[in-house]
């Protein structure tokens, strides 16, 4: 009796993965008809696979007129823990889609290797000599500053340009 159920346990198994398979390929060829793909395949480092899970959290970048606003609903807001005369030390809310910054996480992490851009960036925050950030505080921020690029990209129909994203930051232009 147990191996009867293994192999139905096995057979479902199989049956599951491949309805899974065949709706992921749904869901790219779906994301890949709408126009901010267009957009965002243009940031080196981005796959089709990032992008659908991203889309598919996000929805369109459209409904958001700020990118403050993906910030909140990914749970990147800094928050302060205090009570009266005791002030705590400022940490990310976490009242977003956890899903969306495991993505987020998960996203910078390559980017930062293979994006010079970033790997940039990432160098200024965790190196500067006034403030600097440790590891997984400038991968948050340089969460936050993906979210905000990739609205800029998709509502302006702008396509990625790395020159311009570090033009932010006055130090990294005189280096560049």
């Amino acid at each position: 009796m147990a191996r009867i159920e293994n192999a139905t346990l096995v057979r479902r198994f199989r049956q599951l993965e491949e309805e899974v398979e065949s709706l992921t390929q749904k869901l790219t060829e779906l994301v890949q008809t709408s126009v901010e793909y267009e957009w965002l395949k243009t940031v080196p480092g981005l796959g089709d696979a990032t992008i659908v899970d991203l889309l598919s959290e996000i929805g369109s970048f459209s409904h958001y007129q700020d990118p403050r606003q993906l910030l909140k609903l990914a749970g990147l807001t800094l928050r302060e823990n205090s009570s009266g005369e005791h002030k705590g030390q400022k940490q990310i809310s976490k009242r977003g889609r956890r899903r969306l910054r495991a993505l987020l996480f998960r996203v910078v992490m390559p980017l930062i290797r293979h994006n010079e851009a970033f790997r940039q960036l990432n160098d200024y925050y965790t190196n500067r000599t006034k403030n600097p950030l440790k590891k997984k505080q400038s991968i948050v921020v340089l969460c936050g500053k993906l979210l905000k690029v990739l609205h800029a990209i998709s509502t302006k129909h702008l396509a990625f340009d790395a020159q311009r994203m570090i033009e932010d930051i006055p130090k990294l232009e005189k280096a560049a």
